[in-house]
């Protein structure tokens, strides 16, 4: 009984190392915009696509980048679709007149508004 089980425990084990997703690196790739050179052709070229894009005033433009960051098996076939993301990067980048003018990267966790469950919301402020 031991055997058959170690075995798939090995399999599993040797298929998270197999991915068929190309993986972002959103924190490299932002650092490869440089705010005041970098154009947005050479920024599409580094970043590909954006997932978002907006005008937010006129010759100004922000364009965001988005990508969740799996847990612990989340690289695994298998178990990867059925666990969920624990957070997601993003890149936010403002651009003037296809002048790159700002680049953020961002990162949040699932965690990050724990801290709501444990305020005391009835207290005022001195």
């Amino acid at each position: 009984m031991r055997h058959p089980l170690f075995v798939l425990l090995c399999t599993l084990l040797l298929l998270g190392g197999c991915q068929s997703k190309q993986v972002r690196h959103l924190a490299s790739d932002a650092a490869l915009i440089k705010p005041g050179q970098t154009t947005v052709k050479e920024m599409q070229k580094y970043l590909g696509e954006p997932d978002g894009q907006r005008e937010v005033a006129p010759g100004v433009n922000e364009y965001v980048y988005f990508e969740d960051r799996p847990g612990i098996f989340g690289a695994m076939p298998v178990l990867g679709s059925m666990t969920g993301p624990v957070g997601y990067e993003m890149i936010v980048v403002t651009a003037s007149y296809d002048i790159v003018t700002n680049c953020e990267f961002r990162t949040f966790n699932q965690s990050d508004r724990t801290w709501r469950e444990d305020f005391t919301w009835d207290q005022e402020v001195k």
